[in-house]
């Protein structure tokens, strides 16, 4: 007997529940810890694969063991439209972020299974594993695996935690590392149509604007350094005049203090630049009140949307690294780089994406993503590919993540509206 179509305030509270499952099951001292390729991730999918089987859906897992949810009329289609995220999380993170991704796919096909809103393509909903850097220093290593694009140092990137690499993890999943060591998707690329991602936004822009959802233009590259050692000479802190010092803590103010001048002054000139130092000390070991270091250690993260300026930013971190250590009588030893290049989203995806929403929501609204996202290695395999965002006060990676349910359901009304018309 066919079921009656789902109505919204029945797929929001199948949705609220679904939530409310996966944060239970990823509990913190403070929000939810999810770790990349870890027993937890795997506790989460088949917490899904169960949750999706019982909703009617097809649930298969793939070469790096991620899950693909369609109808069951849709599981032997020769190609299909990708809807992903990832279920993985910072440490002490929030629970929307890259959940809400794979919910909305979910969502859109459990409206379709029921009557809802059809599917004028085969779909396929991903949940992904690994995208977050905070494990092995390096993002999106999930999708990047499917596509043929983890690069050789990445699989042997070291885990925050036990220092073994990410091979090892991998091979403790049983998935087969020989394909990722040579560069070969583990996925069939032409079999996907499109790739879609539903995300929180990591910003203020929507809550300031008062729009519950976005689609999204493009996604900003990065380069970055796990670990940069700034290395000086130990000394006491009293007895060794300043032009005798060797100070790895007055190096990295200065040349923090200069890339801070110029960012402000690209921002200036119309140019789009962020940059970050997250983690930064001087060795527990060692370090005393009286004791001027011999090192300091600290992360860089350097994004912009646009090529010239993270090639023009490279240069210049060099260089200045190179005069500051002249000066000061320091080195700098920047170890990697991990590097993503700027992905812009496809320009058809995205028109049909803003007419979605205009019928969804009565009007279109466009911005750029300030984060990385799954989407820009995608479109980088030469995917089309799209974004929709959902407002979120307060951020994203941390436990305040604060995403209203009412605004999600305009999020997948979005991708429903896209993927099939209108009821």
């Amino acid at each position: 007997m066919k079921q009656a179509p789902l109505q919204d305030a029945t797929l929001e509270a199948l949705a609220a529940h679904v939530f409310a499952e996966i944060r239970a099951l990823s509990p913190d001292s403070a929000g939810v810890s999810r770790p990349a390729f870890s027993g937890i991730e795997t506790k989460v999918l088949d917490w899904l694969a169960e949750f999706a089987r019982a909703e009617g859906l097809c649930v298969e897992e793939d070469a790096g063991r991620n899950l693909l949810f369609c109808l069951p009329e849709h599981a032997e289609a020769p190609r299909w439209v990708l809807i992903g995220s990832h279920v993985d999380s910072v440490p002490m993170g929030g629970n929307y972020d890259g959940l809400a991704g794979v919910v909305a796919g979910l969502m859109v096909l459990i409206r379709a299974a029921r009557g809802g809103r059809g599917l004028a393509r085969p779909v396929k909903c991903l949940a992904m594993r690994g995208e977050e850097s905070a494990w092995f220093g390096a993002c999106y290593l999930g999708s990047k695996m499917l596509t043929g694009q983890l690069p050789a140092e990445e699989l042997a990137a070291s885990h925050r935690g036990d220092g073994r690499s990410l091979a090892a993890h991998l091979e403790d999943l049983g998935i087969d590392t020989a394909p990722l060591a040579a560069r070969q998707p583990i996925c069939d690329l032409d079999r996907i149509e499109e790739y879609l991602e539903l995300h929180i936004e990591q910003g203020p822009l929507l809550v300031e604007r008062g729009l519950p959802a976005a689609v999204v233009s493009g996604i900003r590259g990065n380069f970055r350094h796990r670990l940069i050692r700034c290395i000086g000479q130990a000394g006491h802190s009293g007895a060794v005049p300043r032009a005798y010092r060797h100070d790895p803590v007055l190096a990295f103010a200065e040349l923090m203090h200069r890339l801070d001048d110029t960012w402000d002054h690209l921002l200036r000139t119309g140019r789009d630049l962020v940059l970050t130092s997250g983690i930064v000390g001087t060795d527990a070991q060692s370090h005393a009140i009286a004791r001027i270091p011999d090192m300091l250690g600290f992360s860089l993260d350097i994004r912009s949307q646009e090529t010239a300026v993270l090639a023009q930013m490279r240069d210049y971190l060099r260089d200045q690294m190179d005069d500051i250590a002249r000066s000061r009588g320091v080195r700098f030893e920047t170890g990697p780089e991990v590097a993503v290049a700027p992905a812009l989203m496809d320009p058809d995806v995205i028109a049909r994406l803003e007419a979605a929403m205009a019928r969804s929501t009565g009007a279109a609204f466009t911005m750029a993503s300030g984060g990385g996202h799954d989407a820009a290695v995608f479109a980088q395999a030469g995917i089309p590919s799209g974004m929709v965002f959902v407002r979120n006060r307060n951020g994203s990676h941390n436990p305040e993540e604060a995403m209203d349910l009412a605004d999600f359901m305009v999020g997948t009304s979005i991708l429903s509206a896209y993927l099939g018309g209108e009821e």
